[in-house]
């Protein structure tokens, strides 16, 4: 498949064989030798996909990407960094900037086609998560044109690729919009005055993060990292205010939406201060295994995690645990945890 693509490099060796390579794989390449001519570039062409190094004269790669993101015409567009540099906190900033991948440089022909054409699978399966997406979010309207305004205003939205650990939003960062978890799994934790994490919920596919924020115009009350690779397509609060303005029934419906997270946060704090160590840790399994949507129904969680979600001891999980695969309730294999008699863990005594 044929595609155009934008190169912004200014190194002249470099970007004259990038443009070499893509072309010879039939794809049409745009070249630009620093980030302004760049922006420039991307907005008369509107490319496909973007590759872009960082170092650069005029604008740099994070200018780039600033500027392309904030502009409606460009701001689905996937783009790729180019980095010589290998530093984390780099590679870090570059990511929750919105980049959806990186290239480190030196980088053979076939790292190079293998990132293109990964990127455009994945932009070609966003269709099924918008579709699958708008089918979960149907419920929020009953009549008239605010299912075709919601659905407008998540195809406008780029779909932000967040790697296993990436932080999406902190505890204290001003809630701008809420998140729809496309794919992958994201969980939102507090760190109590000891040090300890604590999960205050696990979000699969089709959950909302940040409405509370977002509806009461204030900070976020919790920190969200993706447990895995995911995908989430965040929808600006603006967007979202104007939308609840004109359709009252969307406004309703996404209040049942909060007032179902707020019953199920009391739930899991009245589990945390008065179920036994057993107990807590049987609940947490059975959340997780309804979350998953494989067969063979696999949890996969480090101990640390599924620690801080039942609010016990790393130990104490390890040890009921091991009780657990004794008693013939799950198998366990490293991080992996297979649920084998889920009527008793539903029944565990407290």
């Amino acid at each position: 498949m044929s595609i155009e693509i934008l190169i912004i490099e200014d190194t002249a060796d470099i970007r004259e064989g990038v443009v070499e390579i893509l072309e010879l794989a039939g794809h049409t390449v745009y070249a630009a030798a620093n980030g302004k001519e760049g922006v420039e570039l991307a907005k008369r062409h509107l490319p496909d996909i973007i590759l872009c190094d960082i170092m650069m004269p005029e604008l740099d790669g994070y200018g780039v990407l600033y500027l392309l993101h904030n502009s409606p015409e460009t701001a689905a567009i996937p783009f790729i960094f180019l980095t010589a540099k290998a530093d984390r906190v780099d590679l870090r900033k570059a990511m929750e900037m919105g980049a959806d991948d990186y290239l480190t440089k030196p980088f053979d022909d076939v790292e190079l086609l293998n990132a293109v054409e990964s990127r455009m699978k994945k932009k070609q399966q966003q269709k099924e998560f918008y579709s699958k997406t708008l089918d979960q979010l149907g419920h929020l309207v009953s009549h008239n044109n605010g299912l075709a305004e919601l659905q407008n205003i998540i195809r406008e939205r780029k779909v932000r690729q967040f790697k296993k650990n990436q932080v999406i939003y902190y505890e204290g960062d001003k809630g701008s919009g809420f998140y729809i978890v496309l794919s992958g799994r994201i969980k939102t934790s507090k760190m109590a005055e000891d040090g300890r994490e604590l999960i205050t919920g696990l979000h699969a596919a089709d959950r909302y993060l940040g409405i509370a924020a977002m509806l009461a115009d204030e900070a976020y009350t919790d920190t969200a990292t993706a447990v895995e690779d995911s995908q989430i397509c965040i929808i600006p609060k603006e967007q979202i205010e104007e939308l609840l303005t004109d359709y009252p029934d969307v406004s309703r419906q996404f209040i049942k939406l909060l007032a179902a997270q707020i019953r199920e946060n009391e739930e899991h704090l009245l589990q945390l201060a008065y179920y036994s160590v057993r107990k807590k840790l049987a609940n947490g399994l059975l959340r997780l295994h309804r979350q998953e949507e494989t067969t063979d129904k696999v949890i996969r969680i480090s101990r640390d995690d599924l620690a801080a979600l039942a609010g016990m001891a790393t130990e104490t999980v390890s040890r009921t645990l091991s009780d657990f695969k004794t008693e013939g309730l799950i198998d366990k294999d490293g991080s992996l945890i297979t649920v084998l008699d889920l009527k008793r863990l539903e029944k565990m005594k407290n």
